[in-house]
């Protein structure tokens, strides 16, 4: 069985439309079983640590959900730590027609308060906001500014920003 076959849907597109078309190393793919749903898996790309999940719309509020936890030794859920090996945390988010990926560097999800580092908890799911949502409060706003700086469309156009991709991931 290829990679091909068993990656998640919206993995295996970005995969043909944005990874293969910036010439990236796609290996060591990783399901993660229990959050199927999520579509959550590990891989590489060119060698970078990859966590990988899929975004829910939800009924009543803007922007996405998305869960970023792992199970610590004693199957405990918790936040990602600044000395996982991890490099990146990929969240894709899809709406109708639009299709993009937030590219997470683990440097600034610590930053922002969403990975565990100094032994200041990190979050085990967050809220995301894509540019074509219009967010309502401050809050948000604030949010999808900082968000927005690693956000790259997915399409079979011409709109996707390869060499920005592969500067972030390089």
């Amino acid at each position: 069985m290829t990679t091909a076959n068993i990656l998640p849907n919206q993995l295996k597109i970005a995969k043909e439309l944005l990874y293969d078309n910036c010439g990236l190393d796609f290996t060591n793919l990783k399901l993660n079983t229990e959050s199927l749903e999520y579509e959550a898996c590990s891989f590489e790309l060119n060698n970078k640590k990859i966590q990988y999940r899929l975004s829910k719309i939800t009924p009543r509020k803007t922007g996405q959900f998305v869960t970023i936890w792992r199970r610590n030794k004693d199957g405990i859920t918790e936040s990602f730590d600044m000395s996982d090996e991890l490099d990146f945390i990929i969240i894709a988010v899809k709406r109708e027609n639009d299709f993009g990926q937030f590219i997470f560097p683990k440097r600034i999800l610590a930053e922002k308060g969403i990975i565990t580092r100094d032994n200041k908890e990190g979050k085990r799911g967050i809220r995301i906001y894509p540019p074509w949502d219009n967010v309502t409060n401050k809050q948000a706003e604030k949010t999808q500014i900082w968000q927005t700086k690693y956000f790259f469309i997915i399409d079979d156009g011409n709109a996707t920003n390869f060499d920005s991709i592969r500067k972030l991931l390089s």
